[in-house]
C-alpha cells in the first residue's frame, strides 16, 4: 500500500443503496449506447486533444453524464484560467467528466493504464500525467512533473483522497499533490461533487467502490431514475496563502466539505 492508494471501507453490499425505482431495460440499454458512441468519438480525438477549444471538450463532458440519464448541476466560481490544481472528492467514475466540465485539465492516473491495449497509447497522448503510487521513490519525480505541469499553464486534476468513498463516507485530501501547487506557484481550486435524487435526499446508486466492477457501476446509473449531479466550484486557495503542504491540503479539504468523516453507510 502507498500513499497514492490508500484504501476506503465502501462497499457496494454496505454502501450502494438499490436503484429503485428503476428505468425499463430498453431505456438503460439507449442510456448505455449513448455513453458508449460518445466515449468512442472523444477515443477517436484524443490526440487532437490539447488542440480542442475548452468548450467542446466542457459540452462532450456533460453529454456523457446526461447520456447515463444523471442531470448535471454546476453552481459556483468560476475556475481561474492559467495553471490550476483542481482537487475533489471522489465518489464515482463520473467525477471524471465532471470535473473536466468544470475545467478541461490534464489528469492524474495510474501508470498501469499505459499498458492497457488501445486505449492505453491514446490516452498516454492525451496528456495524462502518470503516477507510479507503488514506488514512493518515485513521489519527487511525479511531484515535479505535476509542478512544471502547472507552471507550464496547464489545469491539472486530482482527487487527493486516493480512493473512492461512497459519498456519506468521505476520505482525506492526501498532500503531496498540493507540494506541486506550492512549486509551481499557483491556485488551488476545490471542487465539491455529491449526487443526489430528484428528491433533494443523497444517493450513493453512483459510487464506484470496492469490488465494485465497472460494468456493474454502469448498469446502475444506466437504471436509475431521477440522479442529478451537484458539482460545487469553491473558492479558489491563492498561492503563498498557506505555509505548507499540509496546511493547503487541509484548507482544500475543509472548502471541499470534507471536514468531517463518517463511517460508511450501512443499509
Amino acid at each position: 500500500m502507498s500513499i497514492w492508494l490508500p484504501s476506503a471501507p465502501c462497499t457496494p453490499g454496505a454502501c450502494v443503496e438499490p436503484t429503485e425505482p428503476a428505468a425499463a431495460v430498453p431505456r438503460a440499454v439507449l442510456r448505455l449506447t449513448a455513453v458508449a458512441v460518445l466515449v468512442i468519438g472523444g477515443i477517436v480525438l484524443l490526440p487532437f486533444g490539447r488542440r480542442i477549444p475548452a468548450g467542446p471538450v466542457r459540452w462532450w463532458c456533460r453529454a456523457i453524464v446526461r447520456a447515463a440519464g444523471v442531470r448535471v448541476r454546476v453552481v459556483g466560481a468560476t475556475a481561474p484560467a492559467g495553471g490550476v490544481l483542481l482537487v475533489a472528492n471522489h465518489i464515482s467514475w463520473l467525477d471524471i467528466p465532471l470535473l473536466a466540465a468544470v475545467r478541461p485539465a490534464r489528469m492524474l492516473a495510474k501508470t498501469e493504464i499505459r499498458q492497457w491495449p488501445v486505449a492505453g497509447p491514446l490516452v498516454a497522448r492525451s496528456g495524462v500525467l502518470f503516477i507510479e503510487r507503488d514506488r514512493l521513490r518515485a513521489l519527487p519525480e511525479t511531484v515535479a512533473r505535476i509542478a512544471g505541469a502547472l507552471s507550464a499553464g496547464a489545469a491539472v486534476t486530482a482527487f487527493p483522497e486516493g480512493s473512492t468513498w461512497c459519498g456519506r463516507a468521505r476520505g482525506t485530501f492526501r498532500r503531496a499533490v498540493f507540494q506541486a501547487a506550492l512549486d509551481a506557484g499557483v491556485p488551488v481550486q476545490p471542487v465539491r461533487i455529491h449526487y443526489r435524487r430528484s428528491d433533494g435526499a443523497a444517493s450513493t446508486v453512483p459510487a464506484f467502490v470496492g469490488e465494485d466492477t465497472l460494468l456493474a457501476s454502469l448498469w446502475r446509473v444506466a437504471t436509475a431514475r431521477g440522479l442529478v449531479a451537484e458539482v460545487e466550484v469553491r473558492d479558489a486557495i491563492p498561492p503563498g496563502s498557506r505555509p505548507d503542504r499540509r496546511a493547503l491540503a487541509r484548507a482544500a479539504e475543509l472548502s471541499a466539505g470534507l471536514g468531517a468523516h463518517q463511517e460508511p453507510h450501512r443499509t
